[in-house]
């Protein structure tokens, strides 16, 4: 037997689909803010940059000349921005490995029994929290040839690694690198110490009760679980690279002879100080790309890692 809805069980139902609307049109209201910065800003700003990046212009000429691609041409043939490339290659390459491997060791160091453990932790990861511009401008001064690195040195006996740390082209990318370094560690600190924690104890009581000692099990029990936060700490780091700006630019400037010249750099320098705004629009529109590429490969990378 068929039985049909009420008037009353009908109005009902139509009760509760307008309420249902209501709270969806309520959630995207919600929403909307958030969508109008996106879209608004980040969206349209990539492409209003992606049309700039077409045109010789000035920034200031009401009327530029339309020229195509021939901006991004001219990046195939600029040195300077393929030898940007290989600094943020060489740098990013430093900066990870280290920062991983100092992170992972600190954590490792401090899930032990350490009398005042919270006030080491507080102490590697304050960097992390300091200004770019505060850290940049001590460091100027420590890396002078008269600064107080080299009187560190002098005073321990190793006079002879003294060096015009930031002004020798040769040293200034890996002072930079140093930098960079001492800044990130905590970071790299703060989210292998939270992945040990996820660490089933189990394993490592399987682990000892085979006999392994403290590096076997560290090496083959302990860095394959931290899979997904070496991958996390890769992927960031890479990305963090290509967009370094303010130590490059606040202790180097892109010098000694452009040997510490980074993409970012080398755009404001284009865009900013030498009114090429086309052509830094078109070298900001490159980063984007391989900002996106390295990001594709990575959580491709973490994708199959998962599925094994």
């Amino acid at each position: 037997m068929i039985q049909t809805a009420t008037p009353r069980q009908r109005a009902r139902g139509a009760h509760a689909s307008r309420s249902r609307r209501r709270s969806q049109l309520t959630a995207y209201l919600y929403l909307l803010p958030a969508l109008m910065i996106i879209i608004g800003v980040i969206y349209f700003g990539v492409l209003y940059n992606a049309w700039v990046s077409t045109l010789d212009w000035n920034g200031i000429d009401p009327d530029p000349d339309q020229i195509g691609l021939a901006n991004y041409l001219k990046i195939g043939r600029d040195p300077i921005f393929w030898a940007s490339l290989s600094h943020i290659g060489i740098f990013g390459a430093i900066t990870v490995s280290v920062q991983m491997v100092l992170g992972l060791g600190l954590a490792l160091v401090f899930s032990g029994p350490i009398v005042g453990r919270g006030i080491y932790k507080a102490l590697v990861f304050i960097p992390v929290v300091l200004a770019p511009a505060a850290i940049s401008t001590a460091f100027r001064q420590f890396l002078r040839p008269d600064g107080q690195v080299n009187d560190v040195l002098a005073a321990v006996g190793l006079g002879w690694l003294q060096q015009a740390w930031i002004a020798d082209p040769n040293v200034a990318l890996y002072a930079l690198a140093g930098v960079n370094i001492f800044q990130w560690t905590g970071f790299s600190f703060i989210l292998y110490q939270a992945a040990l924690s996820q660490i089933e104890q189990s394993h490592l009581e399987a682990a000892q009760l085979d006999g392994a000692g403290t590096w076997q099990t560290i090496r083959h029990v302990v860095i394959p679980q931290l899979g997904p936060t070496h991958l996390t700490l890769l992927l960031t780091g890479v990305i963090g690279s290509l967009k370094t700006f303010d130590i490059v630019f606040l202790i180097t400037g892109g010098g000694p002879g452009r040997s510490t010249e980074f993409l970012t750099t080398y755009i404001y320098k284009q865009s900013i100080m030498q009114f090429h705004v086309g052509y830094g629009a078109a070298l900001s529109i490159v980063m984007l790309l391989l900002a996106l590429l390295l990001t594709l490969v990575q959580t491709t990378i973490y994708k199959l890692d998962r599925e094994d």
